[in-house]
């Protein structure tokens, strides 16, 4: 990636701003063509290199782009819709693409004409991510996939997916694992709905029957999908649990809403219960800003597992706080209307939903379980738990 260029300032960037609205007015210019201008003038990404959306420079000076933007009331991408391409198949792509495939998708993925999703986890293999057994044979310049692949966010809306698969079931479960870009689109993908305690439909599983993949789809070496799949992790959990918010942003700021606006619901205990989270989740936040520092000088490494461990303990805390103040009233949730949604909503719509919605941020993005296991061996250096099935093939493995 190219280096940071100590002679570009804020100054600079807000001057470079300046010059994309004088040539694409926000009141005056379709939402897409701007989104596509401000890509091609650097100002998507900026740590990303010069003619990929970004100028090379340090990630900390995108806040300076996204302020002045906003201030202007340009439109943005919708990172809700599009937080799985974002957030992962965005910086795996730039770390492992070819300059072909960086060329051909991160352009469109930023815009939002492009919407991913992330075929990992499997039936038999979810905390165990490695020992997933979806099949990839090589056939002549391409391979056939076959497996299932399961609660696959916005499966019903993308394009694309990253794809982890088994290409050699003769060597150790990590040795044995090929990553891909898969078209969604390509016959024999099949995705159908999982519906969820909410009553929506945001998770997916998908079917792939002797799908066909070109090897120039192939992100990384063959058999070293593990590695690939590690950095798409490893962004993923940061993106889960180390997104920047305001002050009192996220659920802290819809439980202290609904304190502030029922006074009738306080008590002396609510009151230190809700003082005390909200002293937990201003630390997170500052932790947060902390982390997005420190990514500015490389990749996220495993210290973002305890953001994301940390933001699925207060998000049930909080959920369950403001339910618990609402008594009665927050039991009240009928809204089991079977939706597809766009994107994913941590936050939306009322306390049950928060409620019901909260019990899956401990699973999705890594088990808090295996967070923990990752914090404790990889951050704090503790010895790590017995793995008797390290050096078998998978094949041999029981299953």
């Amino acid at each position: 990636m190219t280096q940071t260029s100590p002679l570009v300032t804020a100054e600079d960037l807000r001057h470079r701003v300046k010059e994309l609205l004088e040539a694409h007015d926000p009141a005056h210019t379709q939402p897409l063509d701007f989104l596509r201008a401000r890509f091609d003038a650097g100002l998507a990404w900026v740590h990303f290199p010069v003619g990929l959306g970004g100028l090379g420079l340090a990630r900390e000076l995108q806040s300076v782009v996204d302020a002045e933007l906003a201030a202007m009331t340009a439109p943005d991408n919708d990172p809700r819709r599009i937080g799985i391409g974002l957030g992962m198949a965005a910086p795996t792509i730039l770390v492992f693409g070819t300059e072909e495939q960086k060329a051909r998708f991160l352009r469109p993925l930023w815009t939002g004409e492009e919407v991913w999703c992330q075929l990992f986890s499997e039936p038999g293999a979810g905390s165990d991510l490695a020992s997933l057994g979806t099949r990839a044979v090589r056939d002549g310049d391409g391979w056939t996939v076959t497996g299932q692949k399961v609660w696959t966010s916005n499966a019903h809306n993308a394009q694309w997916a990253i794809l982890v698969t088994r290409t050699d079931p003769d060597v150790p479960k990590h040795a044995g694992m090929t990553y891909f870009i898969c078209d969604m689109t390509a016959p024999g993908v099949e995705v159908r709905p999982l519906r969820q305690i909410t009553g929506e439909a945001e998770f997916n599983e998908v079917f792939l029957s002797d799908v066909r993949i070109p090897d120039s789809l192939r992100l990384g070496a063959i058999g070293d999908g593990w590695r690939v799949a590690q950095t798409t992790l490893m962004n993923e959990r940061v993106a889960i649990g180390g997104r920047p918010l305001p002050r009192e942003g996220g659920m802290i700021g819809s439980v202290a809403g609904t304190w502030r606006d029922h006074p009738e619901l306080r008590t002396a205990g609510t009151h230190d219960r809700l003082l005390e989270l909200w002293v937990e989740a201003e630390a997170f936040r500052l932790a947060g800003m902390r982390l997005q520092q420190q990514l500015a000088a490389g990749a996220p490494g495993p210290e973002g597992s305890a953001m994301k461990l940390t933001f699925a303990r207060l998000q049930q805390q909080l959920s369950g706080l403001e339910l618990g103040m609402l008594a009665e009233e927050g039991l009240r949730y009928d809204d089991w209307t079977l939706r597809r949604p766009e994107g994913v909503d941590f936050y939306g719509r009322n306390a049950g939903y928060r409620y019901l919605r909260a019990k899956g941020n401990s699973i999705e993005g890594g088990t808090s379980e295996i967070l923990r296991n990752i914090i404790s061996e990889r951050v704090l250096g503790l010895p790590s738990e017995p793995r008797v099935d390290k050096d078998v093939p998978w094949k041999d493995l029981p299953r």
